[in-house]
């Protein structure tokens, strides 16, 4: 009769430390795919800001052509306004 209430003792603390292991694992492996994905969110945060800073650049050479396209443009015109005045036929 004490064979068998230790043999069912025995059984239950196994099942108590399967469901402990058990929990422990699935904890793990929850706290591990959250790490990853905090990580795989950085990199396309970090991947984001460096596309907006190229745009910006990019944005920002092309405003400074056209400034320069806008200049030469009109000081081309000027100088041409300048060989009507001074035209002797």
């Amino acid at each position: 009769m004490l064979n068998a209430i230790n043999t069912k003792l025995l059984i239950a603390i196994l099942a108590a430390l399967a469901v402990i292991s058990s929990a422990v694992l699935y904890q793990r492996r929850e706290s591990a795919k959250a790490a990853a994905a905090a990580a795989k969110a950085a990199a396309i945060l970090q991947q984001q800001r460096k596309d907006a800073d190229d745009q910006k650049a990019r944005d920002e050479a092309f405003r400074k052509q056209v400034e320069q396209d806008r200049a030469h443009h009109n000081s081309a015109a000027d100088h041409e306004g300048k060989t009507w005045k001074t035209y002797i036929p």
